[in-house]
């Protein structure tokens, strides 16, 4: 394979632009309502009432115990998040050994579509076997991004990185925020059940990447794996780890990212929870409020990767980083003290959706250029993989305990902020790298 070939990148964007429908319909807009509401009619059904009083909590039974159903969602994603953090270096270091990135990326591509297609039954009395499909569709689509991302410094050089890896998020901003409006058709004007939503996920999802599988290589670097491939995989991934010792501009990178990403994540996985709870909307006007901010969000999303890469290319990644994990914290502070009418909301959406991509695309660029010359890409992006998803495990528990132990999602969203001004602080110490200016 040619190193820049433009056939292939297109097709390594498209899987943006495939898989993206999952963190928006599932993870952000269709599903999170729909769980509400279907767990909030079930638990006014079993007590026999047709309203939830003022400050009234929803009430799941999950296995025997009684638990907040908003509290239940972030701990079925902590928990997926958690197998993604074990899974994924493993099967990365034998990805990388065996060459076969591409088998394990349409794997967990398929797996996930059709988890998010199983959420089509999903059943209030049976909340154990429903947040199954939640929790498996969660680690179908984060395991393929490990393989997805690993890609990028194969088949791009490091100044096209900023560029192209902003260009698959402005893709998959595109793309979800097509099949949301689908779906919003669907659900608001035709008035059909959401739960079909779930199935048009899975379906454009597994469609799309076939784009992406028909032009990606295989096997990049020719590897003929023998016998023991799982044992010579792990050996793969502890030559990967003790490099980290000799690279202090990634180590410290990956401990920043760690913080500043937890925060990001877990606000944008239970902002929608947050909102329902938390803003006085109009009678009934919830879920188009709602959808609304996310669609601005979406488009603002896309607009901000593309200024972020162009920021970069002026004053470097870092210094990009640092002002966008400086807007997040006064997000933070802004969701906890001010936002409690719709318009609030949609204001604190809009500031969302300039920093949300483009922190993300930086992000993932700044780590592809701060790799060293390897052949085992899969086994370092398991390691941004797993300091993302334990990140994750780490926030969304976080976010569960904090509505549990102090009874307000409110004190929640504030707490998070402390994640995202420990990563400002290690932006800071992180060496001058020329890399970074490119």
């Amino acid at each position: 394979m040619e190193k820049g070939d433009k056939k292939v990148i297109r097709g390594w964007v498209f899987y943006d632009w495939a898989n993206s429908v999952y963190n928006l319909v599932i993870s952000s807009a269709i599903f999170p309502i729909f769980y509400n509401k279907v767990t909030e009619a079930h638990y006014l059904e079993q007590k026999g009432a047709v309203a939830l009083k003022e400050n009234e909590t929803v009430i799941v039974e999950f296995f025997g115990s009684q638990i907040s159903s908003s509290v239940l969602f972030s701990y079925v994603l902590s928990a997926s998040f958690l197998v993604v953090a074990i899974l994924s270096p493993i099967l990365s270091g034998v990805a990388d050994y065996s060459g076969n990135k591409k088998r394990f990326l349409q794997f967990f591509c398929y797996f996930g579509s059709l988890s998010a297609m199983s959420l089509f039954f999903f059943d209030a009395n049976h909340m154990e076997l429903s947040m199954l499909s939640v929790f498996f569709a969660s680690i179908g689509f984060w395991n393929s991004l490990v393989f997805y991302n690993a890609y990028l410094p194969e088949i791009a050089f490091p100044k096209d990185h900023d560029r192209i890896s902003a260009k698959g998020f402005t893709m998959g901003y595109f793309g979800s925020m097509i099949l949301l409006i689908l779906c919003l058709v669907w659900t608001q004007v035709l008035d059909y059940p959401a739960k079909y939503c779930f199935l048009f996920v899975g379906i454009w999802w597994a469609g799309f990447s076939q784009i992406t599988y028909r032009v990606l290589p295989h096997n990049v670097y020719n590897r003929k794996p023998q016998k023991g491939i799982v044992s010579k995989g792990f050996k793969e991934l502890y030559s990967v780890m003790k490099s980290f010792s000799h690279n202090m501009d990634l180590k410290i990178y990956l401990y920043s990212f760690f913080f500043f990403n937890t925060g990001v994540q877990t606000v944008m996985l239970l902002a929608t929870i947050f909102a329902s709870k938390e803003v006085e909307w109009p009678e009934g006007g919830d879920t188009s409020g709602l959808i609304i901010a996310i669609l601005l969000i979406q488009i603002l999303g896309a607009a901000g990767a593309f200024v972020m890469s162009k920021m970069s290319e002026k004053i470097g990644n870092i210094k990009t980083l640092m002002i966008s994990v400086f807007i997040w914290i006064l997000v933070c502070i802004g969701a906890y003290y001010f936002v409690y009418k719709p318009f609030d909301f949609y204001i604190l959406a809009a500031v969302v959706g300039l920093v949300m991509g483009g922190v993300q695309s930086v992000a993932r660029s700044t780590y592809s250029k701060l790799l060293p010359e390897t052949e085992d890409h899969a086994s370092y992006f398991s390691f941004y993989d797993v300091t993302e998803k334990i990140g994750i495990v780490v926030g969304t528990f976080f976010f569960g305990f904090m509505e549990y132990f102090y009874g307000s999602i409110r004190f929640s969203v504030i707490s998070i902020g402390f994640f995202f001004i420990i990563g400002f602080i290690l932006l800071f110490l992180i060496p001058k790298n020329e890399k970074l200016l490119e």
